[in-house]
């Protein structure tokens, strides 16, 4: 190989995020709808025979199937799956910023708008229920912050002396914020509450 034929290959590289080809990649939907002429924002509550935090608070969404064309795709394909309305209820869709997790996902979130909200009929195997939040309630109060702190584990076989300062190195750890919004007796938290705040932002 020569040096013309290198930088060839790299010339033709689209660069993306390293490793992600490896990520479980996300769409969701935070769903705006009108209501008692104002703005809410919808929430699901999951059923409790999922899995994956089952009775948590999220929004509409899922795993992007290889047949997906796209996020966009994906994030209506699964609000219409879970919520039963039909994809051009759905209108004015926008991405917000997209998310990679410190557990090997990336998630694509999007903003839109839900139509005919009376026609909802959530499914029962995913779907606890619905419930909506004022978008003027959001906007007004912050949410509570509260840090987890990583521990760092090596497994008893990692090569510690290939490494400068072997045991002793300084490995650098973080903390992860985590929000919290309290509305009624409902608690958004995690990745939803991070991507409803993001939301905020965006608008205020």
């Amino acid at each position: 190989m020569n040096i013309e034929s290198v930088f060839k290959k790299v010339k033709n590289h689209s660069p993306t995020i390293l490793g992600s080809e490896s990520f479980s990649q996300f769409a969701v939907l935070l769903p705006l709808i009108e209501k008692d002429h104002e703005i809410h924002v919808l929430f699901e509550i999951r059923s409790k025979h999922l899995r994956r935090q089952p009775g948590e608070i999220c929004f509409p969404g899922g795993r992007m199937d290889e047949y997906d064309l796209n996020a966009s795709y994906t994030a209506v394909r699964e609000t219409s799956e879970e919520l039963g309305v039909a994809g051009e209820d759905i209108t004015n869709l926008s991405p917000l910023n997209y998310m990679v997790s410190p557990f090997g996902t990336i998630i694509y979130p999007f903003v839109g708008f839900l139509h005919n909200t009376e026609k909802l009929n959530p499914n029962p195997a995913e779907v606890a229920d619905v419930f909506t939040v004022p978008l003027s309630f959001l906007m007004e109060n912050q949410p509570d912050r509260y840090l987890v702190d990583f521990k760092l584990q090596l497994d008893r076989q990692f090569p510690v002396h290939l490494i400068p300062g072997g045991k002793n190195y300084n490995w650098q750890t973080r903390k992860m914020e985590e929000l919290f919004y309290l509305y009624e007796d409902k608690v958004i938290w995690g990745m939803t509450a991070r991507i409803l705040k993001h939301f905020i932002e965006i608008i205020s």
